[in-house]
């Protein structure tokens, strides 16, 4: 189990809770927000749900104990379907958000905002030092189903649709994915090794409140006007 005193001072991570109650997510509560937002929103989400495989494969070639390379196998399993490619989470995003009446084009086509690139950029650098991969890796599954559930609820709230499979699968696999990266991976941490995932996820939460920062920016920037779907 991660060792008691880094698992708190993750918890308690500013950059953490500043992720967990960004703006972002009040003003999907509050506001009505229109197709283009919301369209805005799932062409940014696509980047760093394509690239997360990617990312769990090459951390699975970098870290050196068999445990953790079990423990993140597992999550890349889940990812990409467990052996059925439709079932992977980005064919479940794009027949979830197409069914409800966005273009695909908009959701996996979208030319990325520049805090997109270096969210993205941040998965691949981060496998050039394995601890850093893992906090990193951590950051991402302790706030995933957060950031899920809040896009989940803007795309709701547009399309009225109530069933969307993409948010259903996250709330089923996602605690198997936090219990994963939070418990298999510790008992070969040194102090040194500690140290870095404390860097790796502070990082990652750092751009991942740059790209919700930059999306909330991008609603305020562009006055909308606040459809609904059909």
């Amino acid at each position: 189990m991660i060792d008691q005193d880094l698992s708190v001072r993750l918890v308690a991570h500013p950059q953490r809770l500043e992720l967990l109650h960004h703006g972002f997510f009040a003003a999907v509560r509050e506001r009505r927000l229109g197709i283009e937002q919301v369209g805005t929103i799932l062409g940014q989400w696509w980047h760093p749900l394509h690239c997360f495989p990617r990312f769990l494969s090459r951390c699975v070639a970098a870290v050196p104990s068999l445990e953790i390379k079990s423990a993140v196998s597992q999550i890349l399993f889940q990812e990409l379907g467990e052996g059925v490619p439709e079932r992977a989470h980005e064919n479940i995003y794009v027949s979830t958000m197409t069914s409800v009446g966005f273009d695909r084009a908009v959701i996996a086509e979208s030319a990325p905002f520049e805090s997109t690139r270096r969210l993205v950029a941040g998965y691949e650098n981060a496998v050039s030092d394995w601890p850093i991969a893992i906090g990193c890796l951590y950051a991402t599954e302790v706030a995933d189903l957060v950031m899920v559930s809040g896009i989940g609820q803007a795309v709701r709230a547009v399309s009225g649709a109530r069933d969307l499979p993409w948010v259903d699968i996250h709330v089923q696999q996602e605690p198997d994915h936090v219990a994963l990266v939070g418990e298999s991976v510790s008992p070969v941490f040194t102090a040194g090794e500690a140290a870095r995932v404390m860097v790796g996820a502070e990082a990652q939460w750092r751009l991942w409140n740059a790209f919700f920062s930059e999306l909330l920016d991008s609603f305020c920037d562009q006055q909308w006007p606040a459809q609904r779907i059909g």
